[in-house]
């Protein structure tokens, strides 16, 4: 692996991917061999070349014990659906601090030069931050409003930091709007065919989206090109409100419509809840300028037409 001076990568790398077995792992998997990059996976399960549990410090550590990267990539997470209370976060969250801070003890002992770690524009906080248009210059990790808030931010924040301040390491954070797209739509297609996903009105509140390819393609062009201590906002074109998501959801796999409940009977599901009150817009110009990267659906309407026409082909 060569860098020139302006940290482009030119040559294949060597690269481990920590939560190659999860949703997103997945596709970044896919898109980094297509580039032409070797990819091992990291995780517990048995289709993972290195197997470890980022939660175990020694355990990890042996298991990269000989072995050598250019690049590690964290984009491990503990969800297997969507999050709907806040202790649905929780052992993520742990992810995102004990295991970021041993995923970096292993990268150094496997000589990689890189980290390229999985972030989320939540980071910036929750709530209504209104028509003003947020970019990576912002607060990022400003104090929660209650304790499972902050639980959820700090948790983003200290990833970053410890991402930012890895000595050795050129750390790169990618902030991802919320995922959709194959592999992440799926989740929601059973609860909305037995109309057990209620939505609320969004009432002009808005979320950045991203088709979970696009994420991928991101994470290759960090990987490639990502200028080293920087974070780079990852999203679509057009933020849209949860429940106009999930709506068009249904509208294009033709299921049922969502059930429109007020917004204050969602407050049982305290992390759904959380994510429908809140708006959000943020600006991917600098990942367009520096790493060369847009988003191939430039809508979330675009991702999920061709989401359901490579579900009719197969």
């Amino acid at each position: 692996m060569t860098t020139n001076a302006s940290n482009t990568c030119r040559t294949s790398q060597s690269i481990l991917l920590a939560g190659a077995s999860g949703v997103l792992g997945g596709h970044i998997s896919r898109a980094l061999t297509e580039a032409g990059h070797k990819v091992t996976g990291l995780g517990r399960g048995p289709d993972n070349g290195v197997r470890a549990d980022l939660s175990d410090r020694d355990a990890l550590l042996r298991a990269v014990d000989g072995r050598k990267f250019d690049t590690v990539i964290h984009a491990a997470t503990a969800l297997r659906k969507p999050p709907m209370r806040h202790r649905d976060m929780h052992a993520t969250n742990a992810l995102r601090i004990g295991g970021t801070a041993h995923l970096i003890e292993a990268a150094r002992a496997t000589g990689a030069g890189r980290l390229v770690a999985e972030s989320m524009v939540f980071g910036y906080g929750y709530g209504d931050h209104g028509d003003r248009v947020i970019v990576e210059d912002d607060v990022f990790g400003p104090p929660g409003r209650s304790p499972e808030l902050e639980g959820h931010i700090a948790a983003m924040r200290v990833k970053e930091q410890l991402t930012f301040g890895a000595e050795g390491l050129a750390g790169i954070a990618l902030r991802f709007g919320l995922f959709y797209g194959p592999g992440g739509t799926n989740a929601l297609l059973p609860m909305l065919r037995k109309r057990q996903l209620p939505v609320t009105a969004d009432h002009g509140r808005v979320l950045p989206w991203i088709d979970l390819t696009d994420a991928a393609r991101a994470v290759v062009a960090a990987v490639e090109r990502g200028r080293p201590g920087q974070a780079y906002n990852i999203a679509d074109r057009a933020p849209l409100g949860f429940g106009a998501h999930v709506r068009w959801v249904a509208e294009e796999f033709g299921l049922p419509k969502p059930m429109t409940v007020p917004l204050w009977l969602t407050r049982p599901m305290s992390y759904a809840h959380t994510v429908m009150s809140t708006s959000l817009r943020v600006s991917t110009a600098k990942a367009e300028r520096e790493l060369g990267w847009t988003p191939a659906h430039q809508t979330v309407r675009d991702g999920l037409a061709a989401m359901r026409a490579a579900v009719g082909e197969s």
